[in-house]
């Protein structure tokens, strides 16, 4: 688990000057403070930061394999022994016991097929001397990062955002990802803030030889392809594989942990992986506000499997004081509030070990999220013929808002093409007009999606809505915290549901049993019956809450109210009169702007950091820092 920056030249271009290129290396320090390692030649130059997990003596990166492929690498590959034994049947050697030379000796013997093998999470870039040809690939669920940006002099590679900034001070903000992210809250893949950098996106690969441009193709699909087997054959399939996947999860040099929350997703994770280590430690974090506490559900949790929960508290003070900092780690901005608990949990959890198992993606592949009932609920809408629903939506749209029924007629009247694009619709289209200086109708939201629909033609309607977040909510939102917030302390995150092999097998379940019994997740449940206690298998998740709806009426209400009226971009980018009157409407308690302000004070304040302030962002982060303490 680490982090790096590549570069590769064409033609007569020149490197990048060394000391702005140790300078890009250092600002992801965090990502690997173990060690720092370089590598050079005529064509590319290679920057690695390393947190070192297996072979902790002889993992040290860039690595060189046969004296002509050269690779830097950032994640885990959890079937690199399995690979590692065939290739030595192959006649392979190898220097050390690491999964990064298990990557380089099979691309030596496969060459680009050799991604289709991996089962892990991975961002990576080699060097191949023979070919001159810089091949590159990020894992099929984008857990790791892999940024990009490329001219006709050079391609730059790198684990995090924030080392381009420091290559490319000059980065601007595109007007389009500007409109994507108020309505998503993130910035959807391949784009970022910045128009020149692109995001590999998961499942891709990327191959640069030395003349013409990089060239982008899929390597994996994730497809739904619904079985007719039995109930019980799905639930016993399920467990098998989780059971696989943790077991390679929790290999390591390192001790590893687990988050622990209310909900089954990590509850399940963890009572697997004290299969393996009965001294486990889990980590969970709550608020001191009635209704906002996973805390004492998660000890329950913890007491009923026998292992030891450390837990902690989250000030309002503390979260103002830690945002700035969570946000320059970010990269792009993602106004998810679940962020800054995962980020108080990592920091907790980095105290005591370096490794730590999660739940993430539990929903996404067997269907867990509350929102995908909503076509059952919808299906009376089914028969109405196409003019009657266009009418009755018309008619729902004129209906003051908050009234009674009036959601239910516009959403029971919409095409899901147009109704979900995610698990997140912060501002509509007519908002964002109304809230942004500058609008422009091209860049819908439905461009983004549209593409993903027509692939899910053929599939139920809660199915493309799993299929939609794979591809939107999940990478852009769910995983780029996940790695963010959990790097920021040097702590490595794996999350055994986001498996190869675990896909395969959820993507297999009809709708009919993943949303049996008026829940959700019911494969699931049923698979870990005897797993997790009773207690635990149907009790609702809350899903790391956070109370900014009663802090912008109270704590935090002078603290949104000076970002809003002093940043630079409230005035530039947003309608600062808008803006203000969304918090004063908050405030009074007329209408729950929460999410709103969130995602513009997320916006604001990561534009000070990488936009406006010209003294670097660790800088911006102790300017915003002091401007924080007189707010608060």
């Amino acid at each position: 688990m680490c982090g790096f920056i590549g570069e590769m030249i064409t033609g007569n271009a020149t490197f990048i000057n060394d000391d702005k290129w140790l300078e890009a290396l250092e600002a992801i320090h965090h990502r690997g403070p173990d060690s720092t390692g370089t590598y050079k030649n005529n064509h590319v130059s290679f920057g690695f930061k390393r947190l070192s997990i297996i072979d902790i003596e002889h993992g040290k990166q860039p690595l060189s394999y046969q004296n002509k492929y050269h690779i830097i690498f950032n994640g885990e590959i959890y079937n690199y022994k399995e690979l590692r034994a065939g290739l030595i049947e192959g006649g392979y050697e190898f220097q050390t016991h690491t999964d990064t030379e298990v990557i380089v000796a099979l691309y030596a013997q496969k060459g680009q097929d050799c991604v289709k093998e991996l089962r892990g999470m991975f961002g990576f870039m080699i060097w191949d001397e023979e070919k001159e040809e810089l091949f590159c690939a990020r894992d099929a669920f984008g857990i790791k990062p892999f940024y990009y940006m490329e001219s006709k002099e050079r391609l730059i590679a790198a684990s995090e955002l924030k080392s381009l900034r420091i290559i490319d001070p000059q980065l601007e903000v595109s007007p389009e990802s500007v409109q994507h992210y108020l309505t998503y809250q993130y910035v959807p893949e391949p784009m970022s803030l910045a128009p020149s950098v692109k995001k590999l996106k998961p499942g891709h690969m990327l191959i640069k030889k030395r003349e013409g441009a990089a060239v982008i193709k899929p390597y994996y699909s994730k497809v739904f392809n619904e079985g007719k087997e039995s109930l019980s054959t799905y639930a016993k399939q399920t467990i098998d594989v989780l059971k696989d996947s943790v077991a390679k999860h929790m290999r390591s040099d390192v001790p590893v942990g687990a988050f622990l929350s209310s909900g089954i997703d990590s509850t399940t994770i963890v009572a697997l992986a004290k299969e393996h280590n009965p001294a486990l430690k889990t980590f969970t974090v709550g608020f001191d506000h009635e209704g906002f506490s996973e805390v004492d559900i998660a000890r329950d949790s913890a007491d009923k499997l026998n292992v030891e929960n450390i837990h902690k508290h989250i000030s309002p003070e503390e979260f103002v004081r830690e945002l700035p900092k969570i946000i320059w780690h970010m990269d792009d901005p993602v106004a998810d509030p679940a962020a800054v608990p995962l980020y108080f949990v990592a920091k907790e959890a980095s105290k005591h070990v370096k490794v730590v198992l999660s739940g993430e993606g539990a929903d996404e592949l067997f269907g867990g999220y509350n929102i995908y009932r909503e076509p059952q609920a919808l299906r009376y809408f089914n028969s109405w013929p196409s003019q009657f629903k266009r009418a009755i939506n018309k008619m729902a749209l004129g209906l003051p808002k908050g009234i009674r029924g009036r959601s239910y007629l516009l959403r029971g009247t919409t095409p899901i093409e147009e109704r979900y694009i995610g698990n997140a619709k912060i501002f509509t289209e007519a908002e964002k007009q109304l809230i942004l200086g500058q609008y422009d109708n091209q860049y819908l939201f439905t461009n983004l999606t549209k593409d993903l629909y027509q692939k899910a033609i053929s599939y139920p309607d809660s199915t493309k809505m799993q299929y939609i977040d794979l591809h939107t909510w999940l990478p852009g939102d769910i995983l780029v915290k996940a790695d963010r917030m959990t790097m920021a302390h040097s702590l490595e995150l794996r999350v055994p549901f986001l498996d190869k092999e675990v896909f395969e097998v959820a993507s297999r379940i009809p709708e009919s049993a993943k949303l049996a019994n008026g829940t959700t997740k019911h494969v699931l449940r049923e698979a870990i019956k005897g797993v997790v206690p009773d207690s635990i298998l149907n009790r609702k998740k809350l899903g790391f809450p956070v109370p900014i709806r009663h802090w912008l009426k109270d704590e935090l209400y002078d603290w949104a109210k000076d970002i809003l009226t002093i940043n630079k971009a409230a005035t530039t980018i947003f309608n600062q009169k808008e803006a203000l009157a969304l918090l004063e409407e908050h405030a009074a308690g007329k209408r729950d702007n929460s999410r709103k302000l969130w995602t513009i004070l997320c916006f604001l304040i990561w534009h000070s950091l990488y936009i406006q302030n010209s003294g670097g962002s660790q800088k911006a982060i102790q300017d915003i820092a002091q401007l924080q303490r007189k707010t608060s």
